[in-house]
């Protein structure tokens, strides 16, 4: 049976099949988002219930969030799933120095949101442990700002690669995966900052 392979995609000229690997990975990955979905909405749903139905939900002499610095950073957060976007474009233009011009730059907005939210932290007047929203606040943020670095380092293995003759010629399935990634990280923090931020 002869096959050929094209950008990336091996195909049977023989009938039986066609086998398309780039696609059967993002399909995998996708799958890896939708689980992670789950997560986040478990965690959505159970902050709803929690905030509904517990009297005082929250701290004792904590009246609300502070939302000015929160938005700043969902701004530049969610700014930087267009700058990602335009790196992916570039990168389809073969235009590498502009791709590792964008990533560097969604790179630093997505750390520049993460020193936010630490700063944010550290001025917070409750902890984990203070009642439930404590507990809810801290592993809902902390949990997105886990996602938010790994889609840091993702995008600093990708920027690497770019310096690999020839690697991206064939395929782009790590940076299109990342990008992926990243809009879904941006997404989920929309809905958190409606939850923990708008909803008070």
């Amino acid at each position: 049976m002869d096959s050929y392979l094209t950008s990336g995609k091996l195909h049977h000229t023989g009938g039986e099949h066609t086998h398309d690997e780039e696609g059967n990975k993002m399909f995998g990955f996708i799958v890896f988002l939708v689980s992670e979905s789950v997560i986040f909405l478990s965690f959505f749903a159970g902050y709803i219930v929690y905030k509904i139905t517990t009297p005082n939900w929250l701290p004792v002499g904590v009246s609300g969030l502070e939302i000015k610095e929160p938005a700043i950073n969902t701004v530049i957060l969610v700014s930087s799933s267009f700058v990602i976007y335009l790196a992916e474009r570039a990168l389809q233009r073969h235009d590498l120095m502009k791709f590792r011009l964008f990533l560097l730059a969604t790179m630093a907005m997505g750390s520049y949101f993460l020193v936010g939210q630490a700063i944010e932290w550290n001025s917070l007047a409750f902890g984990f442990t203070s009642g439930v929203f404590g507990g809810m606040f801290y592993l809902l943020t902390g949990f997105h700002g886990l996602h938010v670095f790994t889609g840091i380092l993702l995008q600093l293995i990708i920027l690497v690669r770019s310096f690999i003759p020839g690697n991206y010629d064939t395929g782009h399935f790590g940076v299109n995966a990342t990008s992926l990634f990243w809009h879904f990280v941006d997404v989920i923090w929309i809905v958190l900052f409606v939850l923990l931020y708008v909803w008070q």
